[in-house]
C-alpha cells in the first residue's frame, strides 16, 4: 500500500508531526487548545464537554503502556476519574514491522507454561541449544522449515492451543501497565497520519489468521510474526525469541 493511500486512511492527519512519545505527552496535556488531542479523547469515548482534567505521563519499565492518561470528567456534577493505558507506535516505513515483545525463552516458559518438547524446538530455533543436523542454512540454528514435520506440528498446535493467551501477552501485557489504546502515527512528508485502535481491536487485528511456518523457516500467529532475535554482533542476546507486527495494518481497519 502506498504512504499516500495510507494517509487517506489515517483516521486523521496533524501538520508537523511527531519525534517521540514526549510529543504525545505534550499533546494530551495541551488538549483544551489542541485539536488533535481532543479528536484522541473523542476516539477513547470521552465527550469533551464533560472533561475536567487530562494529564498525561511516560510509563517508566518494561512495560506494555507507553503513555499513561489520567482523565477527570464531571457527569452529572459526579466527579469520575479514569487512566488509560497508551501503546505509542511511532511508524516512517509502511513495509516496516516493529517488535512488540522479546525475552528469553525461560520467560515465555514462565507465562505460557510450555511442555519440555517444545520448548527443546524452541531452543533449536533461536540457537540456545546447537543444532547437530548438517546442511543447515545457518549451523548455529535450526529454520523450523528444517526440523522434521513431527516437530513442525508441536509447535503450530502449541501456538493454535494458546493463541489467545500468546497474542494478549505480546500485544496487551499483563499488570498495572498494560496496554487499553493502541496509536499508531505514521510520519510521512511532514506529515503524520494517525488510528488509535482499542487493545481488543488491536488483538483481533493481528491476531487473525491461522498458525502457519513461513517459507522463510519462521511462525506467524495470524498477523504476528515469531523470529530469532539476532544481531547483536553475536552477543548472546541474539539467541532470544522475538515477536514482531506492521502496526499499519492497523489502518485497514
Amino acid at each position: 500500500m502506498d504512504k499516500k493511500k495510507l494517509i487517506r486512511l489515517g483516521s486523521q492527519t496533524a501538520k508537523g508531526g511527531f519525534k517521540n512519545e514526549n510529543d504525545v505527552i505534550k499533546c494530551f496535556n495541551k488538549w483544551e487548545k489542541d485539536e488533535v488531542a481532543k479528536k484522541w479523547l473523542k476516539a477513547m469515548g470521552y465527550e469533551i464537554s464533560d472533561i475536567e482534567y487530562v494529564k498525561a505521563v511516560k510509563v517508566r519499565g518494561q512495560y506494555k503502556a507507553d503513555i499513561q492518561v489520567r482523565v477527570r470528567i464531571i457527569i452529572k456534577l459526579k466527579s469520575q476519574e479514569d487512566l488509560q493505558n497508551l501503546q505509542v507506535k511511532l511508524v516512517s516505513n509502511p513495509q516496516g514491522f516493529n517488535q512488540v515483545d522479546k525475552r528469553w525463552i525461560y520467560k515465555y516458559v514462565e507465562l505460557w507454561n510450555i511442555p519440555k518438547d517444545v520448548v527443546k524446538i524452541l531452543k533449536l530455533f533461536t540457537g540456545e541449544i546447537k543444532p547437530t543436523k548438517s546442511g543447515l542454512e545457518d549451523s548455529r540454528r535450526m529454520l523450523l522449515t528444517e526440523m522434521d514435520e513431527k516437530d513442525q506440528n508441536k509447535i503450530i498446535k502449541f501456538f493454535e492451543g494458546n493463541k489467545i493467551l500468546v497474542v494478549s501477552d505480546i500485544l496487551k501485557g499483563r499488570g498495572e501497565f498494560s496496554a487499553d489504546w493502541v496509536l499508531v502515527i505514521l510520519k510521512v512528508n511532514g506529515k503524520s497520519a494517525w488510528t488509535l485502535k482499542s487493545i481488543n481491536e488491536a488483538m483481533n487485528v493481528f491476531g487473525s489468521g491461522e498458525i502457519r511456518i513461513t517459507d522463510q523457516g519462521s511462525l506467524k500467529i495470524g498477523q504476528i510474526g515469531m523470529q530469532r532475535k539476532g544481531g547483536d554482533n553475536g552477543r548472546d542476546s541474539a539467541k532470544m525469541l522475538q515477536f514482531k507486527i506492521n502496526p499499519v495494518e492497523l489502518f485497514n481497519e
